[in-house]
């Protein structure tokens, strides 16, 4: 019998999953803990990582001045780069190596926390910059020991890196994104204040709160963990184990709470309940895929953010193009999940339902197109680009993104159809224009 209503044990495969997370406090006002929390810690020489504009936000202030107040050295870093690249990700161990910190602080949006979180591996344990970035990219070498301890602040409520042990930037060599995974770089605590988000302009709000719904319907519909490989050893059992009971719990919840919460979060920044929700979602879609993985989506995304040439989208800074995150994912996903209905259309179909589409009478041959339209819904809802093309992409960049994205083998191997070269480039054709 299959584990909690999952299919039977495929030959090879594991039987096992492993649930892990960074400690959590969640809550308005929790930032004021981190003075306390760190010094609980250990920690005496404190690394404050965050990018200028959120140093120059009043939560910034609150958070340095509860670290001194528990009589903590803080050094400051905050030269962190939106959406980050190699290049930055090697200025920051510099930083840290040189200031010799014995634990670190992060406070800011998935780039400020990836970033630490980088700074952290490096300082801590240093080796070419490849060694530990993921493979056919990188070596993919094993994090050979723990980190200094690490408490995340996210100011977002999208990423989930505050809970996840990995790190993603753009290898510019590549022109595209990929990433370290690791559970040693998982944050030992994240402090998850809502109140962060009072101050977010509704477009960070709209595609934070997308990348959160891509995250929770990744890991639902990723492959069953009973069919991926058993690892040599059990100690070699990867993070993106595949769907699991315990992720599917965070999933659900969270794709509920984005179609209740996300255009009204997303329309009015003074909807404290809508905001709250959406940081609540974004914490247990963190969780979840951080034990389950995620899939093509994410894979596509990024290329698209890593070949960027002129979109500068609005509430972002402006002073050179960006896709955020966010929207170099769920520009795939409607297609995406067009696609991987065929493997487990209960699960898409159930989905749809959690995120708020009306299902009555559909059928397992309609789950893609009930679950894709939904999708497309809500990011016309929230104003979002149109796919491919709204990000600045036409046909002709369909061969390239392809070439940019099959490298992410990590993540393409966890969906739960086969992720071929002409399924990719099929795949970016049907999202270049959704309506």
């Amino acid at each position: 019998m299959g584990c909690c209503h999952y299919p039977a044990v495929k030959e090879g495969c594991d039987s096992a999953f492993t649930v892990d997370t960074s400690r959590i406090t969640f809550g308005p006002g929790c930032l004021l803990e981190v003075g306390d929390r760190a010094r609980a810690l250990g920690m005496k020489r404190v690394a404050l990582f965050s990018d200028a504009r959120v140093a120059g936000l009043p939560h910034f202030a609150k958070v340095r001045q509860s670290l001194l107040a528990a009589g903590l050295d803080v050094v400051v870093f905050t030269d962190v780069h939106v959406e980050p690249t190699d290049q930055s990700f090697l200025e920051a161990a510099r930083f840290a190596t040189e200031a010799r910190p014995d634990g670190y602080v992060s406070l800011g949006g998935g780039s400020v926390i990836d970033t630490c979180k980088a700074a952290n591996l490096y300082a801590t344990h240093p080796a070419d910059f490849l060694a530990y970035v993921n493979a056919p990219v990188g070596e993919g070498r094993a994090v050979p020991g723990p980190l200094k301890p690490h408490i995340a602040c996210p100011t977002t409520s999208g990423t989930g890196s505050e809970v996840t042990g990995i790190t993603i930037f753009d290898l510019l060599s590549l022109s595209a994104k990929t990433g370290i995974a690791s559970p040693a770089l998982r944050p030992t605590e994240a402090l998850i204040d809502p109140d962060c988000t009072a101050t977010l302009p509704g477009e960070v709000v709209a595609a934070s709160g997308l990348d959160v719904l891509s995250h929770a319907l990744e890991s639902y519909t990723a492959r069953p963990f009973v069919h991926r490989p058993a690892p040599a050893r059990p100690s070699l059992r990867p993070m993106s184990q595949g769907a699991n009971p315990w992720s599917d719990l965070g999933c659900r919840e969270a794709l509920r709470l984005m179609g209740l919460y996300l255009e009204r979060g997303v329309k009015d920044a003074r909807d404290t309940e809508a905001r709250e929700q959406l940081m609540w979602a974004a914490t247990l879609a963190g969780i979840a895929f951080g034990n389950a993985g995620v899939h093509a989506p994410h894979g596509m995304a990024y290329a698209v953010a890593g070949r960027v040439r002129d979109f500068r989208p609005s509430g972002y800074p402006q002073d050179e193009p960006l896709v955020p995150h966010g929207l170099a994912v769920i520009v795939n996903a409607p297609a995406v999940f067009r696609y991987t209905a065929a493997a487990h259309p209960e699960r898409h179909l159930e989905a749809a339902g959690l995120l708020g589409a009306d299902v009555r009478g559909a059928s397992s041959g309609d789950a893609g197109e009930v679950l894709a339209g939904r999708i497309v819904q809500l990011m016309r809802a929230v104003g979002v680009p149109n796919g491919l093309e709204g990000v600045g992409y036409t046909g002709e960049d369909v061969d390239a993104l392809t070439e940019g994205a099959f490298p992410q083998q990590r993540l393409l191997q966890n969906a739960p159809r086969e992720m071929t070269r002409p399924v990719l480039t099929e795949l970016f054709r049907q999202a270049l224009r959704y309506w």
